[in-house]
């Protein structure tokens, strides 16, 4: 019986005759050993960290590179460990899609144990608490979305519930993550101050980084508030101690997708049920993924290293991270696809690659990426740029095995303008021979967001709008414009437009925000005005 259950994993002959790769060691052996001594807890416990990082530890499992597995944390939404972890065991099914729509089925079994990172969860977070005390532990990873990191809203003022959590202090009952995690740091400093590593694997600029600024801010309004000593902040500090690696992660990881779902029934696999959430989490026991991933890690681990090179991860040193990071967040991938993500919803799309034969959707992305964003970019060495786009745009975009969707990708963009698009913009003004005035595919995508944030589609109808932390404050910004009334525009956009953090810099100080401004008011003229914009522009030449 294919079922994900720890009893039926002896039998490996019934998972190879399926096609699906078996296990090469003894799972509860593992669980015994990572009991023992763990080294790897992972906070986010959702698809891509399946897919990708707990597969990459499977393989150094069954290669013997491996001793011990992951303990996956979910700090967010506690229904994936209850809906998802527990009734599989902790198992999983990782399903890669090709382009010519070939399945790779691989078990996983790399994760030992599912627990919910948060102190009402009393069996839980105590043995967190035991886990981040043990000698052996090396790293503590995240997969939480850059909003997982964000303490402050776009004017830089501390959520009202992190404030909370900074008169709460680490025995409190903490409501952020980042919290949280300093929190279980603290133990582990009380313990005998051990080494480890926080690692962000996040998709996002300097995730080391903007990892490392939470914790700290966290502990700093501690030691103020005479809740820690100030002996934790130092041992933070110390990189001999704590290390927050930077990394740049790139694999397209979309929720369960029926299509997969209807295969592994037809082969017999039991655990096909896809949950949604209460927190709108698509979630399911197998997790679809495509075949392309990069993973590139910077090699600052003070108490050791998961061999993960081993795998085909690269370890390498920070300013490589940094290079092919901001290559792939500022200009290769990133950008595409917010620009994708906002015009797919407005034009109707719900499919990635049915939007990749959009030839107005085409020359957008290749115009942000080829002639907008190389000029700019820095070759990392270890990837090529100009190669690294050609892979997106002729094999991964238009794969129509992978079930993405602009919807999802649409998500927190109010987090991800400023990086995706704001570093362009800032190297074109810091460059001699570049004026970032004459930049007009990323002004458009801009605008396109912007248009996109009325919550109405090019056809004049409603539109539902994909979460985001700021959604609430946005869309009040917007409140008086209205739909084929350029008039009502005014002076409505320029909080917005002249806001550094939220777009990384000050547009109108560039000139470049009276441009968006004329793109946004095209595209409210009226039905149709967003497509006769995209039109107008991308095809001036």
């Amino acid at each position: 019986m294919l079922k994900l259950k720890k009893e039926e994993l002896n039998d490996k002959t019934q998972w190879e005759k399926a096609g699906i790769k078996p296990l090469q060691f003894d799972y509860q052996n593992l669980i015994e050993k990572t009991k023992a001594n763990p080294e790897w807890v992972h906070f986010g416990a959702g698809n891509i960290f399946r897919a990708f990082i707990a597969r990459l530890q499977q393989e150094l499992l069954n290669e013997g590179e491996a001793e011990t597995g992951i303990i996956a944390a979910e700090g967010f939404d506690y229904e994936i460990i209850d809906k998802v972890y527990a009734p599989a065991d902790n198992l999983s099914l990782v399903v890669k899609m090709s382009a010519d729509g070939s399945l790779e089925k691989t078990l996983l079994a790399s994760i030992t144990e599912g627990l919910k990172a948060d102190s009402s969860f009393e069996k839980d977070w105590e043995e967190l608490k035991e886990i981040f005390k043990k000698p052996s532990l090396k790293m503590a990873s995240f997969t939480v979305t850059e909003k997982g990191y964000a303490l402050d809203n776009m004017d830089g003022q501390f959520f009202p519930f992190v404030l909370e959590d900074f008169k709460a202090g680490p025995e409190g009952d903490l409501n952020h993550l980042m919290a949280k995690v300093t929190a279980l740091a603290y133990e582990r400093y009380k313990a005998g101050a051990y080494p480890f590593a926080f690692a962000s694997m996040d998709n996002c600029s300097h995730n080391g980084q903007k990892l490392k600024d939470a914790v700290l801010t966290v502990a700093e309004k501690w030691v103020e508030n005479n809740l820690v000593e100030e002996g934790f902040l130092g041992y933070l500090s110390d990189e001999s101690k704590v290390g927050f690696p930077w990394s740049m992660i790139d694999k397209i990881t979309p929720g369960p997708a029926p299509d997969v779902q209807k295969k592994l029934k037809e082969i017999g696999f039991q655990n096909t049920e896809i949950v949604k959430t209460t927190k709108n989490t698509e979630i399911a026991a197998f997790v679809n993924a495509e075949a392309p991933e990069y993973l590139v890690i910077e090699d600052n681990f003070p108490n050791g290293k998961i061999p993960l090179d081993q795998a085909g991860a690269i370890y390498t040193d920070r300013e490589t991270v940094n290079k092919v990071e901001t290559m792939k967040v500022t200009t290769c991938l990133n950008p595409l696809h917010t620009a994708m993500a906002v015009y797919g919803c407005l034009l109707g799309y719900t499919s990635i690659a049915q939007e990749m034969k959009d030839d107005l959707i085409v020359k957008l992305i290749k115009e942000i990426g080829y002639q907008e964003g190389l000029p700019v970019v820095v070759n990392p060495g270890v990837l090529d740029p100009a190669e690294f786009i050609d892979e997106v745009v002729e094999e991964r975009l238009p794969n129509p095995y992978i079930p993405d969707t602009p919807q999802r990708i649409a998500k927190d963009t109010s987090q991800k303008i400023a990086i995706r698009f704001g570093e362009t913009i800032k190297s074109y003004q810091k460059a001699d021979e570049l004026d970032p005035t004459d930049l007009v595919a990323i002004p458009l995508a801009i605008a396109g967001w912007l248009r996109y944030l009325l919550g109405i589609d090019d056809l004049g109808e409603k539109m539902e709008l994909s979460s985001d932390p700021l959604l609430d404050e946005l869309t009040a910004q917007l409140k008086a414009v209205e739909f084929t009334k350029i008039e009502t525009v005014d002076n409505n956009l320029k909080d917005i437009l002249a806001n550094e953090k939220l777009m990384g810099t000050d547009l109108y100080q560039l000139g470049l925000a009276n441009k968006i401004e004329a793109y946004f008011k095209e595209m409210i003229s009226g039905p149709g005005a967003v497509k006769n914009t995209l039109e107008k522009y991308l095809n001036r030449k």
